[in-house]
């Protein structure tokens, strides 16, 4: 599983001109899953999101984790992160999850994530999303499982 993770000053999704998940500070992910992932991966990418230092600590490092300082985070189902593009001019998604088991891996690491993080939103699997985001660094990185 992919997750690329921003920290932001606040994101949303909007479907169909709906808003339909908004937060504050903290991080938007973006979450892929490979056809060879396996259910252990969810519980190991949540600990990456959830852990990883990325906001500053009182001497300016980035030392504290989105639990750390309470903040949001959105998670937006991108089935594009598991393309491969080391040829050509087109993307092949041969790597990516079948969307019932991408879906389900989705769901459950939105689960995982809620149980211990009081404000988790989300994207829509497979829908049309406009995703809004204000960058705070900016900051991004690439984790995986």
């Amino acid at each position: 599983m992919i997750a690329l993770i921003q920290r932001v000053s606040n994101a949303s999704v909007t479907v169909a001109d709906q808003e339909i998940a908004r937060i504050g500070r903290g991080l938007l992910a973006l979450i892929g899953v490979h056809r060879d992932d396996e259910a252990r991966d969810i519980a190991r990418l949540a600990e990456r999101i959830l852990g990883y230092r990325v906001f500053p600590d009182a001497e300016d490092r980035m030392n504290r984790s989105v639990e750390d300082i309470g903040g949001g985070l959105l998670l937006v189902p991108q089935f594009t992160l598991t393309a491969d593009t080391r040829k050509g001019t087109r993307a092949s998604f041969t790597k990516g999850a079948n969307p019932d088991t991408a879906s389900a891996f989705f769901d459950e690491l939105v689960s995982v994530c809620r149980t211990r993080l009081e404000c988790v939103e989300t994207g829509r699997f497979g829908a049309d999303m406009q995703v809004a985001l204000v960058n705070d660094g900016p900051v991004t990185f690439w984790l995986e499982s």
